[in-house]
């Protein structure tokens, strides 16, 4: 389809100044540029440009779902709470989760997920294992009620998302599809030209044992991760850490020292002159049923809670006022003398270093030379810390560098969790009924929009990849009311359309530094400049927006050396 559009008739209001409320790249550039536009906090309107680039990420996505056999379908953003009270999630997911009633007293809510409402369509459906697999997908509205929206379209409250589901009979079965999925989020990532990678992740809310992340790498992401030469990478949450090897400290006598004024770590450090790395911390923690949970790490590495709540089948740290009613002493907490009942889960990397200095459980007080075995049990060696760079790759042990990323998209095993839990299941072949094995697969299309502007923009503006411009080509005449330049400007424009370039003309009557400005601001992959100068020399200038390269053009060779551009770069991402 021939697409041609002029300027003049586009609603495209740039902005010369920069957006208060936007503290990142994407956000700030697409309010300026005219692509979006606030309509609450967390919530967008798309304009026309910005919408062309989100149906193309749309039609990436939707390009390589099917090339695997998933099926597309629609399902309702308004989801009753009943399917939400069968998958138990109903009162657990928190108050992002936006509630509503009908006029009737109902209740619902607005989709931020779909796991049960697509368990439910299915399991009066499929009813045997020769219905299976099946792999269903959308690209719909979801909405999460974030606390704190904020950087755009990464922290948003409404967006768009394509979200996928599988259903399986084996293990095997799922494993086959979980890897066709990852296999085509690969090539969605490099289709929309992003630098990211696949990491280990951690499946949160949604649930399952296995996932993966595909993170856009961005200093403005949210999320750290870990990665290694080798290929391997994990979110600083999900990743295993291996420590360097460290010189084992001798045993020593236990011996309570007074320390005034010491109850951090670093003061601690400082008062026997080590390093944090030779003192060990102790956290107080609680289990659903109240049992109260030490949990030792080396004195320079952060607690991981998730590894902790893992760890422990779920806990959550003491607040501040629940230490003094469990008569605890947080500045000098540690595992000797710790309460009865307690459980005491340490860091593994704690099991070289044979001399502690420790908390002594009374206010002012710590210990050094503490052992475990010899004067407090373990009730488990355990990896609780968050990884750094510098750990060792638990794959190649090669040393770990750091980044931060986007998660623009993750792939899940879901496993039984919600077939189980919403009685959805299927008769295998020997006649047996087994619970439907789950996959879910889902990748945020505005989202990735945001990341793509992320990595791809400079001082001027945004310098799309082709696969997601809103349009490949801007003519830009110098001088619309110049009988020379204008009519030649608008001969290349038609011309670029019929050979199926998607092209604009900027037809406005403005100074040709606006047209300049606004044409890098939006974007513009590639730009052809007429001017009476260069028309006098039978050439124009074309400009490539991510080079910023500038070429002066055969004005009878322009439209076929553009075009073979443009299907070279279509070509890339294809």
């Amino acid at each position: 389809m021939t697409v041609a559009l002029k300027m003049s008739d586009l609603y495209v209001p740039t902005l010369k100044e920069e957006p208060a409320e936007a503290e990142i790249a994407s956000h700030r550039l697409m309010l300026r540029a005219g692509l979006m536009r606030k309509a609450a906090a967390g919530i967008y309107t798309f304009l026309p440009l910005g919408y062309r680039s989100v149906r193309k990420v749309e039609q990436i996505v939707r390009e390589e779902m099917n090339s695997i056999g998933s099926q597309e379908m629609l399902m309702p953003v308004v989801q009753p709470a009943e399917l939400w009270q069968q998958s138990g999630r109903w009162d657990v997911y928190g108050p992002e989760l936006a509630r509503l009633k009908d006029r009737q007293g109902r209740e619902f809510c607005l989709g931020p997920t779909h796991e049960e409402i697509i368990t439910a369509t299915v399991r009066d459906e499929l009813k045997s294992y020769r219905d299976l697999p099946v792999s269903l997908y959308q690209i719909n509205t979801k909405f999460r009620d974030e606390m704190r929206p904020r950087f755009g379209l990464l922290r948003g409250r409404e967006f768009i998302m394509k979200d996928a589901y599988s259903f399986h009979a084996t293990q095997e079965s799922l494993q086959e599809h979980y890897d066709e999925m990852a296999g085509a989020y690969g090539r969605v990532c490099d289709r929309l030209g992003l630098d990211w990678r696949p990491v280990v992740a951690d499946s949160g809310q949604i649930g399952g044992s296995v996932t993966t992340e595909f993170m856009a790498l961005a200093e403005s992401g949210e999320a750290a991760l870990v990665y290694c030469a080798c290929g391997w990478a994990a979110n600083v949450e999900a990743a295993e850490t291996v420590l360097p090897p460290r010189s084992r400290h001798d045993t020593a006598p236990l011996e309570r020292v007074a320390t005034p004024d010491a109850r951090t770590i670093a003061e601690v450090a400082a008062f026997f002159g080590v390093d944090a790395a030779d003192t060990v911390k102790t956290m107080a923690a609680v289990t659903d049923d109240g049992r109260l949970v030490l949990l030792c790490v080396p004195g320079n590495r952060e607690l991981n809670p998730l590894k902790a709540d893992r760890a422990t089948g779920g806990v959550r740290l003491l607040e501040e006022a629940e230490f003094e009613a469990r008569k605890l002493p947080k500045g000098s907490l540690g595992p000797v003398g710790a309460p009865d009942g307690a459980l005491i889960l340490v860091d593994r990397s704690l099991q070289d270093l044979g001399a502690w200095i420790i908390g002594a459980n009374v206010d002012g007080y710590h210990f050094t030379g503490a052992s475990p075995v010899r004067d407090f049990a373990v009730d488990g060696w355990v990896d609780l810390v968050v990884a750094a760079p510098g750990d060792l790759c638990p794959e190649c042990g090669g040393a770990l560098e750091s980044a931060r990323g986007i998660e623009v998209s993750q792939v899940f095993q879901l496993g039984t969790k919600y077939s189980v839990a919403m009685k959805a299941s299927f008769t295998d072949d020997a006649g047996a009924e087994q619970p439907f094995i789950m996959g879910c697969y889902g990748i945020g299309i505005t989202r990735s929009l945001a990341a793509v502007i992320e990595q791809h923009n400079d001082q001027a503006g945004i310098a799309w990849p082709m696969s997601v411009a809103p349009l490949e080509v801007a003519v830009l005449p110098l001088a619309v009311d110049d009988d020379t330049v204008f009519p030649v400007a608008e001969r290349l424009w038609r011309e670029l359309a019929d050979a199926g370039v998607e092209v604009v003309i900027d037809d406005r009557n403005e100074r040709a530094g606006v047209k300049f400005a606004d044409a890098d601001l939006i974007g513009w992959p590639y730009q052809l400049v007429v001017g009476s100068r260069g028309l006098a020399e039978g050439a124009i200038e074309l400009k490539e927006r991510a080079t910023g390269e500038r070429t002066s053009v055969p004005l009878e060779q322009a439209v076929a050396l553009v075009s073979a551009r443009i299907e070279a770069e279509r070509r890339r991402y294809a």
